[in-house]
């Protein structure tokens, strides 16, 4: 079938990488493997990180003329209407203000993946995005709810019936195949960074900015200096505006930390297959989707057990998930680890084999094809 892909947070062909930009692409990727035509239909963004009414009114105006634009080629040429609206991450911050309007003028069946909805901002700043993305909610044939703490929401706000739990996946054969190879990539790395290969190596995966991610990695910075009574070396791969701040926040501890930059997928997958233990505080972390990444690679995770986390971690299974990001808490847990050599390989093994099994592009497929088809069918 011929599916009109939408992102109205940060289209697939956005320059800045990002794990929400990393689903989006994984997502259109499921779809085609399966033999379905996607396609972009559009790349307007409607994000508004303050609420500010003329950011939304501007929105609002844009997505009209998209609309009138996407209306008129599709009115013209029906060879090129999709079957399908598909719409990744909706919220109050990036409605969407497309596909309903597309769905109720064409009759075509409308799937969104990954929305939330947060009854507090029904007012305040993001009332009129609140107002746009619950509209867009009720509207859709079909949620795929991401983590179980959205799907807990949108039942509550839409019903059982149309919302699926869908956990986030990814295509793991690449951090496999480096994982096969974790002792070349360990060698080559030591030798380009300088770095010991007598203690275990700690990964930490995230962009260099302003927010959740700054405070995530202050907070790492605390969780380490409270944990140097035990060797290890501390790989950062990451770049941004904030890096010197970063940088900054491991003073006192910067002999033991490499600030690796930003890297391609190829070099990335090389260490994550080359690290012992992934550590991150995820603050207000969605889900994660480093920390997937790395248990791919069979690396066990230390991190919080909040919002999405333990929807990818299992707890001392695959990782270790601290009740809260106290530093003291994270600081014993990491201990507790990385003096617990046989438990850290035992948890790898179970990182591998649950990517495979449940959170694979496989397993994303499998469960994505009966959705797409029953929607079709019903429309």
């Amino acid at each position: 079938m011929k599916i009109g892909f939408y992102a109205p947070l940060k289209p697939p062909s956005h320059p800045a990488p990002s794990g929400d930009r990393r689903m989006a692409r994984l997502f259109m990727a499921a779809m085609a493997g399966l033999g379905h035509e996607v396609s972009v239909i559009s790349e307007l963004r409607s994000y508004n990180k303050t609420g500010d009414p003329a950011t939304e009114d501007a929105t609002a105006a844009a997505a009209r003329a998209e609309i009138a634009r996407l209306s008129n080629t599709w009115t013209a040429n029906p060879a090129e209407r999709p079957d399908l609206l598909f719409t990744y991450h909706v919220y109050h911050k990036a409605a969407d203000y497309l596909a309903p309007t597309l769905k109720a003028r064409f009759g075509i069946p409308y799937l969104i993946s990954e929305a939330s909805i947060a009854p507090k901002h029904k007012s305040g700043p993001w009332a009129a995005g609140y107002a746009q993305a619950a509209g867009a909610i009720q509207a859709a044939d079909a949620i795929l709810a991401i983590t179980t703490l959205d799907r807990a929401c949108l039942v509550n706000f839409v019903g059982e019936t149309k919302v699926h739990t869908f956990p986030p996946f990814l295509d793991s054969g690449p951090l496999a195949l480096a994982a096969a190879q974790r002792q070349a990539h360990r060698q080559a790395l030591a030798a380009k960074w300088n770095l010991p290969q007598d203690r275990p190596w700690l990964l930490a995966v995230g962009m260099m900015r302003d927010g959740d991610k700054l405070a995530s990695y202050r907070r790492l910075a605390e969780v380490l200096k409270l944990a140097r009574t035990a060797p290890w070396q501390m790989l950062i791969v990451g770049n941004g505006p904030e890096r010197g701040t970063v940088e900054a926040a491991f003073s006192g501890i910067q002999n033991c930390t490499t600030f690796l930059g930003q890297l391609g997928s190829e070099s990335l997958n090389a260490v994550y297959a080359a690290s012992d233990i992934y550590v991150w505080p995820a603050v207000n972390e969605a889900y994660g989707m480093a920390l997937l990444e790395a248990q791919a690679a069979g690396v066990p995770v230390l991190s919080v057990a909040t919002r999405g986390v333990p929807d990818i971690v299992r707890h001392d299974e695959t990782g270790v998930l601290t009740a809260s990001d106290d530093p003291q808490v994270m600081a014993q847990a990491l201990l507790s680890l990385l003096k617990d050599t046989p438990r850290r390989e035992a948890m790898a093994r179970r990182a591998r084999d649950h990517v495979t099994g449940n959170l694979s592009m496989k397993a994303a497929q499998e469960r994505l094809a009966s959705i797409l088809d029953r929607l079709v069918l019903a429309a």
